[in-house]
């Protein structure tokens, strides 16, 4: 038979053996535990842009009692409207003319019904001025109604101003949007007794661009044609792991 004394030394052995691996368990479940834990923050950037391509587009329109009147009045009248152009510094080789569109009017019964009955004709051409010269987009966008004191009917649409390096700056303002974000979960780590790791995902949202000192947004995103100064804004969220 075995003595009392001959299970000590085994026993000690297997208390041993459990402490040191409950300690390593308990390690390295707190090393796991703390390679897991991430931060998740946002960064925004911004950025002043000047619009450097202006567009102003509008159709010249006539309308006479036959279809041959009305394409007669229609080419008498450009030539008046193009001379005025061109003092205003847009000859006639810089303009972008479109396809000439017409269609029949018909008489009006009382009730506002189409009687089917031909009255006129109604004959018309879009044309688009361009210039890298905004305000000389802006400046004719304000004046060009004053062509019917001329004799000529044109209407005017609201005036377009781009921005020709959009791309460029997309990249640029997204990077210093993500830089913003790894300061914010630096700040933070370093207030938790942390260290920032590495980046675990990021995800751009839509680039919001606006009017200069505009609180427009938007969720699909803004793209602003109206203002000669604008606003480009991005966001990103990112993750990062905690040391």
């Amino acid at each position: 038979m075995f003595s009392k004394n001959q299970w000590v030394l085994p026993a000690l052995i297997l208390a041993a053996a459990f402490l040191l691996g409950t300690f390593f368990i308990s390690g390295t479940w707190r090393s796991v535990s703390k390679a897991n834990q991430t931060i998740t923050v946002t960064g925004s950037a911004k950025k002043d842009i000047t619009s450097d391509l202006g567009i102003l587009r509008g159709t010249i329109s006539v309308q006479a009692g036959a279809a041959k009147e009305a394409y007669q009045e229609l080419e008498r009248e450009k030539p008046i409207f193009f001379a005025y152009l061109t003092q205003k510094g847009f000859p006639k080789e810089s303009l972008n003319l479109f396809t000439i569109t017409s269609y029949p009017v018909y008489e009006m019964n009382a009730q506002g019904m189409q009687t089917g009955k031909v009255i006129g004709y109604v004959y018309s051409q879009r044309l688009e001025m361009q210039s890298n010269d905004v305000l000389k987009i802006k400046n004719l966008s304000l004046e060009i109604s004053s062509v019917i004191e001329r004799g000529v009917n044109f209407t005017v649409e609201q005036p377009e101003y781009h921005y020709s390096k959009m791309a460029e700056i997309k990249i640029e303002i997204q990077a210093e949007a993500a830089k913003d974000a790894m300061i914010h979960a630096e700040k933070i780590a370093e207030a938790t007794d942390g260290e920032l790791g590495a980046m675990r995902n990021a995800r751009m949202g839509v680039l919001q661009i606006t009017p200069k000192n505009s609180n427009m947004v938007s969720d699909y995103g803004v793209n602003d044609l109206s203002s000669i100064e604008k606003e480009i804004t991005a966001v990103v969220n990112a993750s990062f792991e905690i040391k």
